[in-house]
């Protein structure tokens, strides 16, 4: 992967009306990067995309390939090709004259476009379907005709708008190690808008989260997950669990103060950018050990809450327990299931503990609070 600024986005904003959609973008993609555009509805993922292609214009700020002013040139100027989450397929046209349609528009002669089609089609395994219609084809070989229109005109650079929302999960599975695996065969460079997590965790060698229009946090998968870097990151990488509590900043740990349901506990602060006061602790449901409120002593180092399970299930794999803290409820996993009514322990250690400041409107307390705002019973 060359490294340097292949696509650039310096100050990218955009507005419809008074509404402002994307604000402060400042993005820079490598050649042959793989980089998935990770939000949830709303938050700008898809707008970005359609800039990008130069569907529509920023309201301010510039977008550079290779160093080179495209802000303001038409979609087929820039080098680029989008494959639309409908697939937007010709029903009237075969497959072969699907692949070829945007060869077509290019003027590229009829012989050439012959060979183009007939070599995407080996290359996505659509070969013996070329006469057929998209709607002979399965979900997952209409993806892949959309994949091979936009490969067949040669872009430097592959916007992919959600290309599997519209597949069932086991197809979609697949597919994406196929277009992963294609897209690093080819070298080509791909921008990839999802708002499912785990989709961009297995493809992408960098996430872009956005939020409300702004880029919450970029890195690659494993930086984000296990390091977001704002509660709502946290939130979205799968940190579901979150309890609100007080403490103190000294030296190199956050020393958490003793409250209804846990005891005096210290945690290293690292790289979080703590400050004394009111934080919220976030932690997912598998980091956390499920004990008998008995076994308290025993755990190494982290916090200790203690609680009464509310419920148990068994989605496979283990047993996930929702455990009341207080007024609060979480959700521990466990290779042993507690009855409903049992009092236990849930340990968190300390490197699975994400520790945030609270809001500015979270009252401070000595101490730990439920999200309502009520101290724990």
């Amino acid at each position: 992967m060359e490294r340097g600024g292949f696509l650039e986005l310096r100050g990218v904003a955009s507005r419809y009306g008074s509404t402002q959609v994307l604000a402060d973008i400042d993005l820079s993609i490598s050649k042959g990067e793989f980089v998935a555009l990770l939000g949830s509805s709303g938050c700008g993922k898809t707008t970005l995309l359609r800039l990008l292609a130069g569907f529509i214009g920023p309201s301010a700020g510039e977008v550079k390939v290779r160093h080179r002013d495209v802000t303001h040139l038409p979609p087929d100027k820039r080098g680029m090709a989008l494959v639309f989450q409908s697939y937007a397929l010709w029903p009237h046209m075969t497959v072969a004259q699907n692949i070829g349609y945007g060869l077509k528009l290019k003027g590229v002669p009829r012989t050439e476009i012959a060979t183009r089609v007939a070599a995407m089609q080996s290359l996505l395994g659509l070969d013996g379907l070329e006469a057929r219609k998209p709607s002979a084809l399965s979900g997952g070989q209409r993806q892949r005709v959309a994949l091979g229109r936009a490969l067949a005109v040669d872009p430097e650079i592959l916007l992919l708008d959600e290309p599997l929302s519209n597949l069932d999960a086991r197809i979609r599975l697949t597919v994406r190690h196929e277009l992963r695996a294609l897209q690093k065969r080819l070298g080509i460079t791909a921008i990839h808008v999802t708002h499912d997590r785990e989709e961009a965790m297995v493809m992408a060698d960098r996430i872009v989260i956005l939020n409300a229009g702004k880029i919450a946090q970029q890195g690659t998968p494993e930086e984000v997950y296990n390091r977001p870097a704002s509660a709502f990151v946290a939130a979205f990488m799968g940190v579901e669990n979150v309890i609100h509590l007080d403490g103190v900043r000294v030296g190199g740990q956050f020393v958490i103060a003793e409250g209804a349901a846990n005891a005096v506990a210290g945690v290293p602060i690292l790289d979080r950018s703590l400050t004394s006061g009111p934080v919220e602790a976030r932690f997912r449901p598998e980091a956390a050990r499920l004990l008998a409120e008995g076994e308290i002593a025993t755990v190494g180092s982290g916090i200790t809450f203690r609680g009464e399970v509310a419920a148990v299930s068994y989605p496979g794999g283990h047993w996930r327990h929702v455990v009341r803290i207080g007024q609060t409820e979480i959700m521990a996993d466990g290779t042993q299931a507690f009855e409903p009514g049992a009092r236990v322990a849930v340990h968190v250690p300390a490197e699975a503990l994400f520790l945030f400041n609270a809001p500015a409107n979270e009252p401070a307390s000595t101490v730990s609070r439920a999200p309502s705002g009520k101290v724990y019973a």
